[in-house]
């Protein structure tokens, strides 16, 4: 096997056993996990890394892994405060959850608004599995609220309880999934930013130090080779903070 489909094929193991893994509870067996990768790994050293892996994952083996694993302490307050207030809504068994999820289908708001109660709680335990990944707790229940708001609109289009509530359900993952995504991708341009600003004040000061002075925009073009507009656009982007150079 080449290396290179070798790697593809393990990654692809690797997210199918995320995937089962959400499915199960964010958690799932050691046997689940050796018949994954086993005939892809020689050492136990190697199938630490991916115990390891699955741990950032907020995934446990053999047993859920505890939200203090992966929470702050104030998003277990946010969570147990929250929690308490759900707690106060009236319940209600498999059979009336079905027959509110019917009445949803058919248009009925009062039906929809009791929908929206019902799988509050359902919400919170979809964001357990995805806690820990660079966003707040609260942020991704939020996102999570919105997207069941919109959801419980657009049951028409099925027959059958079961499958309206699945789809709920797939629609508030996807939700969290993006919202996960989108904030990677900020984060990802604000490291950028925050690199290309230290740079550009890193060499900025190197300068000035050797001229003994401030330098110009000019003078540090001439000596990095930078552009005028990324050295411009760091200037800015610091608040005009970077001291080494002349306004």
């Amino acid at each position: 096997m080449e290396l290179m489909n070798q790697e593809t094929i393990f990654a692809g193991r690797l997210e199918q056993l995320v995937q089962t893994a959400k499915e199960q509870g964010n958690c799932i067996s050691e046997e689940q996990l050796r018949e994954a990768v086993a005939d892809l790994l020689t050492e136990d050293s190697q199938f630490a890394l991916v115990k390891d892996y699955l741990k950032q994952r907020n995934i446990g083996i053999g047993e859920p892994a505890s939200p203090e694993d992966y929470l702050s302490e104030e998003e277990i307050d946010y969570l147990d405060g929250y929690l308490k207030q759900l707690a106060e809504l009236p319940e209600a068994t498999e059979g009336e959850k079905e027959a509110v999820t019917l009445s949803a289908m058919a248009g009925d708001v009062d039906a929809r608004n009791r929908l929206i109660q019902l799988f509050l709680p359902q919400v919170v335990e979809i964001s357990r599995l995805y806690a820990g990944q660079g966003v707040f707790l609260e942020d991704l229940i939020g996102e999570g609220n919105v997207a069941l708001t919109l959801g419980v609109t657009m049951l028409s289009a099925f027959e059958h309880a079961a499958e309206a509530q699945g789809m709920l359900c797939r629609t508030i993952m996807n939700a969290m999934e993006e919202f996960i995504a989108e904030n990677a991708e900020e984060a990802k341009k604000s490291r950028k930013m925050v690199e290309r600003i230290n740079k550009v004040a890193d060499s900025a000061n190197e300068l000035a130090e050797e001229l003994h002075r401030k330098v110009t925009v000019e003078e540090l073009m001439k000596e990095t080779g930078m552009s005028r507009r990324v050295i411009e656009d760091a200037v800015r982007m610091s608040g005009n903070k970077i001291e080494a150079i002349a306004e």
